[in-house]
């Protein structure tokens, strides 16, 4: 089911995810289903996103669903347990600002992050670029951080029109 994508300003946006408990049961499964069926809705509304957290579908479950073309998957509580110590600056956006604007963050280079499957299997995974800038983005958002909040100084942010003009491959 296709749900709405709460939009900055709204406070449970800002609130710190629980973990998901009892994995495997059917109600994890239709959140999975939701956050899926929204990524995809918004990808068509808005010709850009990779990934969505429950906190923004209004659920404060510790859950993403992240959607590449090297990776597809939930992930159920997911901890980064592993950081390089190289960084990388990005221009970042998010569903919750419409994608409307972009600000420029720093990010980890490569990252390991632990999850469980929603089958309760547990998994690890090594995360490099562009998947390991998602991963943290989406993680942020369990714990009610926002793309803004790692804004690297108050000039590093942009207009999508811009940022499509200037930045997009």
């Amino acid at each position: 089911m296709i749900r709405p994508i709460l939009q900055l300003g709204d406070p449970i946006l800002r609130k710190k995810s629980l973990p998901v408990q009892d994995i495997g049961r059917w109600d994890l499964h239709c959140l999975i289903e939701d956050l899926s069926d929204t990524l995809q809705d918004a990808n068509r509304r808005f010709a850009y996103g990779r990934g969505i957290a429950a906190p923004q579908i209004g659920e404060l479950k510790s859950v993403v669903f992240v959607d590449t073309p090297d990776f597809k998957s939930a992930l159920v509580n997911p901890e980064i347990v592993w950081l390089s110590p190289a960084m990388f600056e990005v221009w970042d956006s998010c569903f919750s600002f419409n994608v409307s604007f972009f600000v420029l963050v720093d990010r980890l280079w490569s990252i390991k992050v632990e999850y469980s499957d929603w089958k309760g299997n547990r998994q690890a995974l090594e995360a490099e670029g562009e998947l390991s800038e998602l991963l943290q983005h989406e993680i942020d958002h369990l714990d009610g951080i926002l793309a803004i909040d790692r804004m690297k100084d108050g000039e590093a942010m942009i207009m999508r029109s811009e940022w499509e003009r200037n930045f997009k491959v």
